[in-house]
């Protein structure tokens, strides 16, 4: 059964579980500064949806199925909040993360960090009328 799998692995050049070097897709260096680049975008928008007390990062790393993205925000209380996704880099010329998809990921970012601490404070806060 495992011999029919992609996991099952090359015998003599890739264990089982593991992807052949083929497969993993590589960047060139415009391809890996259009995307730093497009990450920074993301975690700058998602600054700006947001007040100072708000800490954004963003990341890039290498993946089992290519670069993977993370863009994460901690609020100043409750839990933080991540998105995480691997961006298509074929085709890309100008830009990998188009801005549709940096606006998406920003705003859901920003409402879900504004969520965590709607949450976190819900219980301590008195209503002031009802």
């Amino acid at each position: 059964m495992n011999g029919n799998t992609p996991y099952a692995g090359l015998p003599g050049e890739t264990q089982a579980g593991k992807r052949a070097a083929a497969d993993v897709p590589t960047l060139s260096s415009t391809q890996k500064r259009l995307l730093h680049r497009d990450v920074s975008r993301i975690a700058s928008l998602t600054r700006e949806y947001l007040p100072n007390e708000y800490v954004v990062d963003a990341d890039v790393s290498s993946g089992l199925s290519g670069p993977q993205v993370t863009v994460a925000v901690r609020p100043p209380v409750g839990h933080a909040v991540s998105a995480g996704f691997t961006p298509d880099v074929e085709d890309a010329a100008e830009e990998i993360i188009s801005s549709d998809e940096r606006n998406e990921v920003a705003r859901g970012l920003a409402a879900s960090a504004a969520f965590q601490v709607k949450q976190a404070v819900s219980d301590n806060v008195t209503p002031t009328g009802k």
